[in-house]
């Protein structure tokens, strides 16, 4: 999957569980899967609506009813789904607040090697600087990125790495990702 399919798909806030608990087995019927993940019915329809849009589900038409809608996996979302389990097996519960955000798994994918603030933000086009630096920060407080001071160049510059589970989340998902340029 290239980086801005994944900074797409991340931009709903349920869409990696979503896609992590089908890969996992749960039923693609609505009522497991939001039993499952915890969403609320609107964050969770609008998660699924935008899943469908962009290629990764699909409504599943051999089953019934309108009211218990049911849902598969296309071809591309199985790879999506395979990514987003992985991604659900190195974290924690607590840990899941921050993963639905919608920059921390893509900026965490930009950090699977030490960079740069401008580096991540070249490879993450659409990110301005503010939802980076926002993103940084918070990753930062939890123990995900660790920023240190480059004091030798002039002027001083930040580099920033993934660690803890950060940096086990970044080594999952980079090898799953391409940067195009």
């Amino acid at each position: 999957m290239d980086i801005e399919t994944f900074v797409n798909t991340t931009s709903r806030a349920w869409a990696i569980p979503i896609l992590a608990h089908l890969h996992a087995g749960i039923a693609g019927r609505q009522a497991p899967l939001l039993t499952a993940t915890g969403a609320s019915r609107t964050a969770f329809a609008q998660s699924i609506d935008h899943l469908i849009s962009i290629g990764l589900l699909e409504r599943n038409p051999g089953y019934g009813h309108p009211l218990r809608p049911e849902f598969r996996l296309t071809a591309l979302g199985v790879s999506a789904a395979a990514t987003a389990n992985k991604i659900h097996g190195v974290t924690a519960k607590e840990d899941q607040d921050l993963l639905r955000r919608s920059w921390t798994l893509p900026v965490l994918t930009a950090l699977h090697e030490p960079s740069h603030f401008n580096d991540i933000k070249r490879n993450l086009r659409t990110i301005t600087d503010r939802a980076l630096s926002q993103s940084l920060k918070t990753m930062e407080g939890r123990k995900w990125v660790h920023r240190h001071v480059d004091e030798a160049a002039r002027p001083p510059r930040s580099i920033y790495r993934a660690v803890n589970t950060g940096g086990l989340i970044s080594r999952v998902v980079a090898s799953e990702i391409s940067f195009n340029g």
